[in-house]
């Protein structure tokens, strides 16, 4: 418990961790807003093809947010000190404080998760008062069976940025990729158009737990990002007890 009280506390006296939390509250809400004044006018004609998913779509697409706190709780631990501090890495001070590197490793992953999902429930309240706001009566349900698969959508994707800076040691390289896959060019949205087998990628079996229009089940797209994230930590765990901390 003392592990991960401090791991908490180190992630939240990160600077990038204010941005990513405002990121994560709003960037739903906006995305959400904008698709609700686009749909409205079908929407109150009663026409959209798309009402049960407003609102889903910023959750879909607003992750940025816990994204880039996967990413900060791993790669903060190998940014180099100033010479005038020592010229070291916080990664030696933590495994010294720390003896065990899986009990580090279990709590930094439960920091992750802890913000995570408390992020995704401010999102959730934000998207919902957007639409509310933008829709009135119009505003769709929401069926808590599917901001249950939202919230571990969120989740699973912080913990795969976890799982990958981990691997690579690097910050800029999966919050790239990630970023970029989840806002600007779904490359495996893109991959689907080739292949079947682009709905079993981590994050369009995800999007399943929650979206209407899906190939696989809530609870077979949850099973397949889970199993995506136990993979990659395992293996990322295996390399980290193996990697000496000065290299």
């Amino acid at each position: 418990m003392r592990a991960f009280n401090a791991e908490l506390s180190k992630l939240l006296s990160l600077p990038g961790i204010w941005l990513a939390l405002v990121i994560g509250a709003l960037a739903p809400a906006v995305v959400a807003a904008l698709d609700s004044i686009v749909e409205k006018a079908d929407i109150v004609a009663g026409i959209s093809t798309r009402l049960s998913d407003i609102g889903y779509i910023g959750l879909g697409f607003g992750v940025q947010g816990v994204i880039i706190i996967g990413v900060l709780a791993v790669s903060s631990e190998y940014v180099t000190e100033s010479s005038e501090a020592g010229g070291g890495q916080q990664i030696t001070t933590s495994l010294t404080v720390v003896a065990s590197r899986l009990q580090f490793l279990l709590a930094k992953a439960c920091a992750v998760i802890v913000i995570s999902v408390l992020l995704c429930i401010v999102a959730i309240m934000t998207t919902v008062l957007a639409t509310q706001l933008i829709l009135g009566e119009h505003a769709p349900e929401f069926e808590w069976t599917r901001l249950i698969g939202a919230v571990c959508y969120w989740t699973f994707t912080a913990l795969l940025a976890f799982g990958i800076t981990l691997l690579t040691k690097n910050g800029m390289i999966p919050l790239t990729v990630l970023i970029i896959n989840s806002s600007v060019v779904s490359f495996s949205f893109l991959l689907t158009k080739a292949t079947k087998l682009a709905f079993y990628l981590p994050d369009r079996a995800g999007m399943d737990m929650f979206m209407s229009e899906r190939y696989l089940t809530p609870v077979t797209g949850g099973l397949v990002m889970l199993a995506w994230v136990v993979v990659i930590l395992i293996v990322a765990a295996i390399k980290f007890h193996r990697r000496d901390v000065t290299a």
